[in-house]
């Protein structure tokens, strides 16, 4: 495992939160838009405790095959491989679902006996039941904002975790934040920041996702190696937000006066 330690900017508790989580063997949600650092905090804390992180992004092809594990055909024999998901499970590794309303259906039906106190998975395909290492842990994180009543998670599901939420945080901090990431000068940090408070108020564009700290990381990141601020900004914000020509226009006359 790395000695270097991923950046994490406490926001309040949920480092305490989530020891306690791990100590009691309760499953951990992370809830919160894209790019507040849901990713960034359990490899820290991955780090912090010492343990095998393994980390699925999930999406609307992710099968409960593709974490559980499948038969392959290799030279003239046909052998089982684990998938991440069980090999987190006996390895006693911290598995991280990334995005788990993305995932389909079967996924989450696969993950309930390890959400409660059972704490097993049953491998259809080879007829037995696995249990869980005592060091395994269930992570996933989901975007409650995102396509309203189109990927929700369902209650029976959201109540077998712990959950904290993620949000933007605040200025002061979001700026320090850029700084220790990409080490910018404040002053261009607050400007970016300022940048994305404003956007983030906008909510007449209409924009699905807003101007996460990531985007902010990223212009940063191109200010710091010499591209010209106000192009660093278009690319690195505006342009991921909308394809819509008038917004990014809009977007653009507004950062170019901001920074």
């Amino acid at each position: 495992m790395s000695n270097l330690i991923p950046y994490y900017h406490q926001i309040g508790k949920e480092v305490e939160v989530f020891e306690h989580s791990y100590k009691n063997k309760i499953p951990f949600l992370l809830k919160g838009p894209t790019g507040t650092g849901k990713s960034r905090f359990i490899e820290f804390i991955a780090h912090k405790l010492d343990k095998k992180l393994i980390t699925i992004s999930c999406h609307e092809e992710t099968s409960s095959t593709d974490l559980i594990g499948r038969y392959i055909i290799k030279g003239a024999e046909t052998i089982w491989l684990d998938g991440p998901l069980t090999i987190a499970i006996k390895e006693g590794a911290i598995i991280y679902l990334d995005e788990i309303a993305e995932a389909r259906p079967d996924v989450i039906v696969a993950i309930h006996s390890l959400t409660d106190h059972r704490r097993e998975l049953f491998i259809d395909k080879l007829g037995i039941t696995v249990k869980a290492h005592s060091n395994f842990m269930l992570v996933a994180s989901f975007n409650p904002g995102y396509q309203k009543g189109f990927k929700e998670l369902k209650p029976s599901t959201r109540q077998r975790f712990v959950a904290t939420s993620f949000s933007y945080p605040e200025a002061k901090i979001e700026a320090e934040i850029l700084v220790n990431e990409t080490k910018i000068e404040i002053g261009i940090a607050k400007k970016l920041v300022n940048i994305a408070t404003k956007i983030r108020n906008l909510t007449e564009l209409g924009l699905t996702e807003t101007v996460s700290t990531r985007l902010l990381v990223d212009a940063a990141k191109l200010i710091h190696s010499g591209l010209p601020k106000r192009l660093s900004v278009e690319v690195a914000v505006v342009e991921p937000l909308t394809d819509d020509l008038e917004v990014v226009e809009a977007l653009k006359d507004l950062c170019n006066l901001m920074i």
